[in-house]
């Protein structure tokens, strides 16, 4: 059991039913009153991110996720097939599943595979990733106004804005928690 006193960025915790991360925190003591948590949790499963405010004394049970490295290996009618690096068990998983991990996922790639109780609950990134640009608009020489950018499509079907220096062929490096353009690789 957590106190909600030792509440720490990224720890994981069994609340309202659910599997829920704390993206943020503040220890609160008002003049008048009992002090107080306030929160930002962001339930792992769904990606939804609510703000709740919990007593000091009270308590919850620390969700023990589980994590695999796993390599992703094919897509096939919608359904992506990882495989764990260690015991070499192949495990698929849905587009629901995946979410937004789609737009940044290539093959042979390895993930973080999370899972609680058995299941699977969602896969990590790694940071930043390199993607070839497959389509952009070419640049147009005296259209450089300060933070001039256009759309880039990569080789993961994903659309990015870029500077106008940016052209077909090059490769780039997107972080994938904001899904912004980084540099050129």
């Amino acid at each position: 059991m957590i106190n909600s006193t030792d509440f720490r960025t990224g720890l994981t915790i069994e609340y309202d039913g659910g599997v829920w991360q704390i993206v943020d925190f503040q220890h609160v003591k008002p003049g008048k009153g009992a002090a107080f948590v306030r929160t930002k949790i962001k339930n792992v499963e769904t990606g939804a991110v609510v703000e709740r405010t919990f007593n000091p004394n009270e308590k919850m049970p620390a969700a023990h996720l589980e994590t695999h490295t796993m390599q992703y290996l094919y897509e096939a009618d919608g359904v992506y097939t990882f495989m764990n690096t260690e015991t070499y068990e192949q495990t698929e998983l849905t587009r629901e599943q995946l979410g937004d991990a789609l737009n940044y996922l290539m093959e042979n790639m390895e993930v973080a595979v999370q899972q609680f109780k058995g299941r699977i609950i969602g896969i990590q990134l790694p940071n930043s990733v390199s993607l070839k640009v497959i389509e952009c608009e070419p640049s147009v020489k005296g259209n450089t106004a300060t933070g001039a950018t256009k759309m880039a499509k990569v080789e993961t079907g994903y659309e990015v804005r870029v500077p106008l220096f940016i052209n077909e062929g090059d490769v780039l490096r997107i972080d994938t928690r904001t899904g912004n353009y980084i540099e050129r690789a």
